[in-house]
């Protein structure tokens, strides 16, 4: 139970972020937790790709998933701006 508290916390956390460096991102709550978790999968699976280790914990976490958040955000983006 611990553990799903707190990939709600870094999720939120990560998709406010990335709802502030993307203008546009910001959708909420709910939105911005989705973001982040699925920005926390695709950061780091980027990052084990390309041999990436910012460090260890909850900073590590959150900076993961933002910059996974981001990517995901200005894919959206890209994808919204061509239909």
């Amino acid at each position: 139970m611990e553990g799903i508290l707190i990939w709600l916390i870094v999720g939120g956390i990560a998709g406010w972020l990335a709802g502030l460096i993307v203008k546009g991102g910001g959708q909420g709550i709910l939105i911005n937790i989705v973001v982040g978790i699925i920005g926390a999968v695709l950061g780091g699976w980027l990052f084990g790709q390309l041999g990436i280790a910012i460090g260890t914990g909850i900073l590590n976490a959150i900076v993961t998933a933002v910059v996974g958040a981001v990517i995901l955000l200005l894919i959206v983006g890209l994808i919204r701006g061509k239909s």
